[in-house]
C-alpha cells in the first residue's frame, strides 16, 4: 500500500501506543455529489482528477465530484478508500463508487493547505491515521468513525511519512531527521537511518524501500538497517510494489532527468525501463494496476503492457503539469500537480 507520494504515493496506522482517552465528538457529514457541483474549466494543472476502471486505458474526468475547487488537492488511497485534501478540509470516498460522493471528514489538527506538506492520511492493516508536519497523529475509530489523539508530540519537526511493516514495526520518515523504527507500537524510538529526507516508504516480500536524500534505500531486517541500492547523485522521488518486487524512481544529476527502474526479484537487481519514455525531469508515478504499468510523465499517461520495454500515450499531457497515478481497490486515479524537479 502506498503513498503518496504519490505520497505517491502505504503507511502505517494506530499501532501506537495511546496514552489519551477517547474523546467523543460530535460529527457532522457534508455529503457532495456530482450532481451538486459544477466542473472545473481550468485547463490548465489545478483541479483535474481522473478515473480509470479499466486498468489505465481509458479515462474518465471526474473532478466536477470535487467538493471544492480551489488547490492544492492532496490525494491519499489505501485499500478502496479514497481521501482528498482541499481548502484546509479532508474528504473521504470509496473506489469502487464511479462517481464519488465526498464526505467531510472532522480531522482535528489540520495545518494550512497552502503549506507543504499538509495534513496526510496513512492506511495499513491496523487501520487509518492522519499525521500532520508537526509530528501530530489521530487514529480514525472503526466503529465511531471519530478521529482519536495518538501522538500529539513527537518531538521531531518535519514529519513526512508513516508506515508499519507487515509485522506491526513503524518507520517513521522526517524531511531533515532521517528515519525511526518503533517495535512497541511507537512507545520508544531509534534512529536507524542519518539520511536527512525520508518520504516514501512500502514494503514486499519481506523486503523494505524507502525514499531518502541518496536515493533509494533497501533493508531486508525490517527496518534496522538500510543500504543504498539506486544513486545516481540524486534524491529518490517514489518507490511502489509490483508484482515480485518493486518500482521505483530517482533523479540522475548525471543527465538531468529522472530514472523509472523495476526489480523483480525484491530489489536485488534493478533494471531501467525509462527509455522507451520522453526524457524529463518531472516523472511523478508508476503503478502497477494487473498487467499494465502505468505512468505518470509531463507528456500525458502512459502504459506499458510487456513491463516497461514499451510505452503507449493513453492521455495528453497538462499544462505546465503533471498527473500523478494512485491505484484503489481495482481503480486508477490521475491526480493533477504542478510539474516540479
Amino acid at each position: 500500500m502506498k503513498r503518496s507520494i504519490v505520497f505517491i504515493p502505504v503507511f502505517a496506522l494506530g499501532m501506537f501506543l495511546v496514552n489519551s482517552f477517547a474523546q467523543k465528538a460530535s460529527r457532522t457529514e457534508e455529503t457532495i455529489s456530482y450532481a451538486t457541483k459544477a466542473k472545473s474549466k481550468n485547463p490548465g494543472a489545478a483541479n483535474i482528477i481522473l478515473r480509470s476502471s479499466d486498468g489505465g486505458k481509458t479515462w474518465q474526468d471526474i473532478s466536477g465530484t470535487m467538493p471544492t475547487a480551489e488547490q492544492p488537492v492532496n490525494f491519499f488511497v489505501g485499500g478502496t478508500n479514497i481521501y482528498l485534501h482541499v481548502n484546509n478540509a479532508m474528504y473521504h470516498s470509496k473506489s469502487d463508487l464511479i462517481t464519488p460522493v465526498w464526505k467531510k471528514e472532522n480531522v482535528p489538527e489540520l495545518t494550512n493547505a497552502h503549506l507543504v506538506p499538509p495534513t496526510s492520511i496513512a492506511f495499513s492493516s491496523s487501520g487509518i491515521m492522519a499525521y500532520n508536519y508537526n509530528g501530530q497523529m489521530y487514529q480514525k475509530a472503526p466503529t465511531t468513525e471519530a478521529w482519536h489523539p495518538v501522538h500529539t508530540d513527537f518531538k521531531k519537526y518535519s514529519m513526512r511519512s508513516i508506515f508499519e511493516t507487515s509485522d506491526g514495526t513503524l518507520l517513521a520518515g522526517y524531511d531533515r531527521y532521517g528515519l525511526y523504527r518503533s517495535v512497541d507500537k511507537g512507545k520508544n524510538w531509534k534512529k536507524v537511518h542519518e539520511d536527512g529526507l525520508v518520504t516514501d516508504i512500502t514494503e514486499s516480500g519481506g523486503v523494505i524501500l524507502a525514499t531518502g536524500n541518496s536515493g533509494i534505500l533497501r533493508s531486508v531486517d525490517n527496518g534496522e538497517h538500510w543500504q543504498v541500492v539506486i544513486s545516481e547523485g540524486g534524491v529518490g522521488i517514489a518507490v511502489e510494489n509490483i508484482n515480485g518486487g518493486f518500482a521505483a524512481i530517482a533523479y540522475n544529476t548525471a543527465t538531468g532527468s529522472r530514472m523509472v527502474l523495476i526489480s523483480q526479484d525484491y530489489g536485488k537487481t534493478w533494471q531501467s525501463i525509462e527509455k522507451g519514455l520522453p526524457p524529463s525531469s518531472s516523472i511523478s508515478s508508476i503503478i502497477q494496476m494487473g498487467s499494465y504499468l502505468v505512468c505518470g510523465h509531463p507528456d500525458g499517461i502512459f502504459l506499458s503492457a510487456d513491463m516497461g520495454k514499451t510505452w503507449s500515450r493513453v492521455h495528453h499531457g497538462i499544462k505546465e503539469g503533471v498527473f500523478t497515478i494512485y491505484a484503489a481497490g481495482n481503480a486508477l486515479y490521475a491526480v493533477a500537480g504542478n510539474a516540479g524537479c
